[in-house]
């Protein structure tokens, strides 16, 4: 029988994870889909992981592990789908924003053939006008930079076990999966939902944390800023032709006259250009560093009893097991 894997990232949620565990095995287990829940704690600073080794003393259909410091959502769904292993992987939120309902039509497409279901939202539910802004305004960044239809797109998905393996194969340490199971290619098909309201807690999103991931994820998915570098060149050159070219008629004309203001502007001009480029080129240049580096995406401090595999931090409870002196 096909196995499921359900991804839950989760930071300080020590107030959802029961919760959430409930209401996706009776939904799971009324409709027949044989399943597994992996929870990660990235870095929680709450009784997160200790609600997460309690529900896995309980139900040996649900694991987890816990980071040893805050690595971001990102490293903490690559995390899960590296200790998944289900034939099918959903990746939702821990809060349940992400409608169970839904994955029962994601598993349904998948059966019949799907190799990527998306989560496509129809509504953001009740958000705050402020929230409500700075989300569409990060993903209209991030639709112009990779150049990919991200304002309805969510990291709710469905990804068949082939799609798993591509994402987990990739080198790269600065992902961004919500795109990447776009480039991967494969046969998709899309579910529609509206978004949940949370039982507990709230949002751990703000403006400038959504502004920092769209930097981040899009010079990580995209060269589009580093081509900005070149046409704010082309600007700089036009613009001093064009003033090169009025100073030079007017001092034929007899009438030119002492530029202290323009020659001000221009400085300025300029100078904010080089900044900007400079800012640019080496956010770049950072991220290449980064990567030369070759540390993991995330470092494992603990995992439930019932953990096994290769990920990182995880191989230690495992050794013990074999050479209890180690």
């Amino acid at each position: 029988m096909a196995l499921l894997s359900i991804v839950l990232p989760a930071y300080n949620e020590e107030q959802n994870i029961a919760n959430t565990v409930s209401v996706l095995s009776g939904l799971l287990e009324e409709n027949g889909i044989e399943y597994e829940l992996i929870f990660i704690s990235d870095g929680s600073r709450d009784g997160t992981f200790a609600e997460i080794r309690k529900a896995a003393a309980e139900n040996d259909r649900i694991r987890g592990a816990e980071f040893s410091r805050n690595f971001g959502k990102e490293a903490g769904i690559f995390a899960g789908l590296e200790l998944s292993g289900g034939d099918a992987v959903v990746v939702m939120d821990c809060d349940l924003q992400h409608p169970p309902s839904a994955i029962p039509q994601m598993w349904k497409l998948w059966q019949e053939g799907a190799e990527v279901v998306e989560g496509i939202k129809t509504s953001r539910g009740k958000e705050s006008l402020g929230h409500r802004l700075s989300a569409g305004l990060f993903y209209q960044i991030m639709s112009r930079l990779i150049r990919m239809d991200m304002n309805a797109s969510s990291d709710f998905k469905l990804l068949d076990r082939k799609v798993v393996d591509v994402l987990l194969e990739l080198p790269e340490r600065n992902t961004f999966f919500r795109a990447l199971s776009f480039w991967t290619g494969f046969r998709t098909e899309s579910v529609k939902y509206e978004v949940q309201e949370r039982q507990y807690g709230e949002s751990k999103w703000s403006f400038w944390s959504l502004m920092r991931y769209a930097v981040s994820n899009a010079t990580s998915f995209s060269t589009l800023p580093l081509q900005l570098v070149t046409v704010m060149g082309l600007v700089s050159i036009l613009f001093s032709v064009a003033l090169a070219i009025q100073t030079l008629v007017r001092y034929l004309a007899g009438t030119s006259v002492e530029g202290f203001t323009t020659v001000i502007l221009l400085i300025l001009i300029i100078g904010g250009f080089l900044m900007l480029s400079l800012g640019i080129i080496g956010h770049y240049i950072a991220r290449i560093y980064e990567e030369v580096k070759g540390r993991p995406k995330y470092i494992i401090s603990r995992v439930t009893d019932n953990v096994r595999g290769q990920a990182v931090g995880a191989w230690r409870a495992q050794r013990r097991e074999h050479n209890p002196a180690e």
